[in-house]
């Protein structure tokens, strides 16, 4: 590619030899059913322990869920949207400078996921940023647009206080103190991506992002409710979840997942 990024602002007709994969890793986009039953769980609802048990079936049965009336404001969440897609419609010159493929640096635009590894990239640009502890952190954020900062501070801090709510409500649904988890992690960091996936002319072909699980503890993920994608597996399928209005996906990660078969094998 020419210009480092695919927010280049170039309309492909064909997809660039460098994302295709191969046949066998291809995208079975005709297998993937919707998930009509995704669990969605009202974090307002007055009966706590009504909560604690939809929460216990959905990571159960999921490892996923939706949470609506979640305390982010919506305000909040639409200045998210609109300062993400403002970064993203950039110049290119201007978003190039804040352009690394060092996978150590903690703010950086990239793209795919490791460019100087992989065969085959993936169908993505991000934003990476480190959000714990602001202070330590903000001043290095792009200062364009201008209300960055501001705007995603402020997402980060309502953001977080709903990971540590999350994190008591699953505690208890393990039967635990709520402040379990939160204990057994210690002192926690926050990352944010900030994800573009421009309009790919053969999406048979490639993926944004193809199957993973997240390393973290909890992913709290806002989707654009103008282009869906989220796919998870389930009982061996993959699912696409639509996004609800006003709603994150809350997904377990892998670090919560280890900590909790520890606690039941002691």
């Amino acid at each position: 590619m020419d210009t480092k990024v695919l927010s280049s602002g170039i309309r492909y007709s064909n997809l660039p030899e460098s994302y295709v994969r191969p046949e066998s890793e291809r995208p079975r986009l005709s297998e993937v059913s919707e998930c009509e039953d995704v669990p969605v769980i009202d974090l307002g609802c007055e009966d706590r322990t009504h909560i604690i048990q939809q929460i216990c079936r959905a990571c159960m049965q999921y490892g996923f869920f939706q949470v609506i009336n979640h305390g982010v404001s919506k305000e909040t969440v639409e200045k998210m949207l609109q300062v993400a897609h403002d970064f993203f419609e950039l110049p290119l010159e201007e978003k190039l400078k804040l352009y690394s493929d060092d996978p150590s640096k903690t703010m950086r635009l990239s793209t795919s996921f490791n460019v100087n590894k992989e065969k085959v990239h993936n169908w993505r640009d991000y934003l990476r940023l480190h959000c714990y502890p602001l202070h330590k952190y903000v001043p290095e954020w792009p200062s364009n647009p201008p209300p960055f900062k501001n705007i995603v501070s402020n997402y980060c801090v309502e953001v977080r206080e709903l990971g540590y709510r999350l994190q008591e409500l699953i505690s208890e649904s393990l039967g635990l103190e709520k402040d379990y988890i939160k204990n057994v992690l210690g002192e926690q960091g926050q990352h944010m991506a900030v994800n573009y996936y421009p309009p790919c002319p053969e999406p048979e072909l490639t993926y944004g992002l193809p199957g993973h699980t997240d390393p973290n503890a909890l992913t709290i993920l806002l989707q654009d409710l103008q282009v869906a994608g989220l796919q998870v597996l389930k009982d061996g399928k993959w699912l696409a979840v639509n996004p609800q209005p006003d709603a994150f996906v809350i997904n377990i990660g892998d670090q919560l997942q280890v900590n909790i078969i520890y606690h039941f094998q002691r």
